[in-house]
């Protein structure tokens, strides 16, 4: 018996599946690819002042997992609080695979009134407009926006850098945003030479920073800066408001940047805790301690002395004395000697003088 007669002889359901698969007879003809892109997952919403911006990923695949080709059709539209239509918000064309973003100012009837959600969805849509749906959901808030922080300054102390800004302390938080300007051409080769296993790590070119609403908010310091960057700050003021039970933000519009360069043009602080201590014998000296300053650009010390009220001499060598501690050989046997210590910074400037230790050589 040959093939065709054995699949034909064959009765049941063997019959039929090998008539389907092994006697040449086509299948079922498949349904043609409607070509709808893969819905949107991650569209995320933030506003600021009156501005909303929207940013999600492009699918790459259709959902019969082909790769689309060409821009895809993307509406944007919104819906305020239990509305049920979403109202067109923009429309354009995106490629594939690419970072999604779209913005708008918000109409006035939307930024006026009680805060409220303001839910937004982007809808992706085939070359014959058919729609592959919502996306998920991305919520900020309509209503009212706080007032924007107006006269802001910043001034550099040793400590720090000092903001302020204009207006009676707040009744709301105000958020700081603070940017890492790209330093000098000099400043980037010290710090690359600088580079070890003890370096500090290297600064986030952005960071935020919180000042709670208080009876004397209008103003911070930001301690966490380096000497020899330059930073640039801006400023918003935020409201937490609870909406349908859940809290959120609305921010206001990001003031005027201030920029200021953290030049190091200040003293360490003064040394403490100086002592003294005669060392006798045939080879008399004093030996001087005192704590460590913690200044992260310190290079040393120097050390000072006196007889009988006259004048300081500086007896330390011209290069800073590195650690806490310094011997003075060239003393006399009976004779009284006053100490002071300063602590000098990578920049040459040296601090105040420290409180003033005496102390008498014995004789032999």
């Amino acid at each position: 018996m040959n093939w065709v007669s054995r699949c034909v002889g064959l009765a049941g359901a063997a019959v039929l599946t090998i008539a389907a698969t092994g006697c040449g007879m086509e299948g079922a003809p498949l349904p043609p690819s409607l070509n709808l892109p893969v819905p949107v997952s991650d569209l995320s919403a933030a506003r600021t002042g009156n501005r909303v911006s929207l940013i999600w990923t492009m699918p790459g695949k259709n959902t019969d997992k082909l790769l689309l080709k060409g821009n895809v059709d993307v509406r944007v539209c919104r819906k305020e609080g239990a509305q049920a239509s979403c109202v067109s918000a923009g429309h354009l064309e995106l490629m594939p695979e690419r970072a999604g973003a779209f913005s708008e100012d918000l109409p006035q009837e939307l930024t006026t009134g009680a805060p409220r959600e303001l839910t937004y969805y982007v809808e992706l849509r085939n070359r014959n407009g058919r729609s592959t749906g919502l996306s998920n959901s991305a919520v900020v808030l309509a209503g009212a926006a706080p007032a924007a922080v107006q006269g802001l300054e910043a001034t550099l102390r040793n400590d720090g850098v000092v903001l302020h800004w204009d207006g009676a302390p707040d009744t709301t938080a105000v958020r700081l945003l603070r940017k890492l300007v790209a330093p000098p051409v000099a400043t980037v080769v010290k710090a690359k030479a600088a580079q070890g296993p003890l370096a500090p790590p290297p600064e986030p070119a952005e960071q935020n920073l919180l000042v709670e609403a208080t009876q004397n908010a209008s103003g911070a310091i930001d301690k966490n800066i380096r000497f020899g960057q330059t930073y640039e700050y801006r400023a918003q003021r935020l409201a937490r408001v609870s909406v349908n039970g859940k809290t959120m933000e609305l921010d206001g519009p990001l003031s005027a940047p201030v920029r200021i360069e953290a030049k190091d043009v200040f003293p360490p602080a003064a040394p403490t805790g100086l002592a003294a201590v005669a060392v006798a014998g045939a080879a008399p000296g004093i030996d001087l301690n005192w704590q460590p300053n913690t200044e992260a650009d310190l290079a040393g010390y120097a050390v000072y002395r006196r007889v009988a009220q006259g004048e300081w001499q500086r007896i330390s060598p011209q290069e800073p004395v590195v650690g806490p501690g310094f011997h003075d050989g060239q003393v006399e046997a009976g004779r009284t000697y006053e100490y002071a210590v300063t602590a000098v910074g990578e920049n040459g400037r040296q601090s105040g003088r420290s409180s003033a230790v005496q102390e008498t050589v014995p004789n032999p």
